[in-house]
């Protein structure tokens, strides 16, 4: 009889660094070790610091999720349409997202730079989709930025409770982000 012998790789931690600290930000490196299947020490072969092991999961969170995004946005016809196709891609990568929320990672210039940017990006799309009469021109971009996020979030949070599947968590943030949001009528 032949053991199989789980190689630790940076996949593998890095998918136990998301699941842990989107869940426990203060979790410490022991714990994903623990929950990789490691030891501290190997972790520690691939990951020096915590500040490396959160810099990697800030860099492969914000890659996956703009993959996502411009896979999912690729036949979008206008920009409210792209912002509710990116809310129903950006759901089941909720743990990235649960991840960057949460983490403090305003040590690392290039990670904040690229945050600036998808922002900007995100509010072109709010004020596409407000020539479009998505959104009341009178509502702030910024505050719908902002809105947008935080129902990302908590309809993330709401598949992870197992309240919603998915679709229905996309389905009720996009129903809130515009009927709270929408114009006038």
């Amino acid at each position: 009889m032949t053991s199989v012998v789980k190689i630790a790789t940076p996949d593998a931690i890095a998918e136990a660094g998301f699941r842990v600290l989107s869940r426990n930000p203060g979790a410490n490196l022991a714990e994903v070790a623990n929950a990789a299947g490691i030891t501290r020490a190997t972790l520690h072969r691939y990951f020096p610091s915590r500040q490396a092991l959160t810099a990697e999961l800030a860099q492969r969170a914000i890659q996956e999720m703009e993959d996502a995004v411009e896979i999912a946005c690729a036949n979008s016809t206008t920009a409210g349409a792209a912002l509710r196709d990116s809310l129903i891609a950006l759901i089941p990568l909720g743990d990235r997202y649960g991840f960057l929320a949460h983490e403090e990672l305003n040590h690392d210039a290039a990670i904040e730079a690229e945050f600036l940017r998808i922002q900007a990006e995100t509010s072109e799309w709010i004020e596409a989709a407000k020539l479009e009469g998505v959104f009341d021109h009178a509502v702030p971009t910024a505050w719908i930025n902002r809105a947008y996020d935080y129902l990302l979030y908590s309809a993330w949070d709401s598949v992870r409770a197992e309240e919603t599947t998915p679709n229905q968590a996309a389905d009720l943030a996009w129903r809130t982000l515009t009927s709270g949001l929408g114009t006038a009528t």
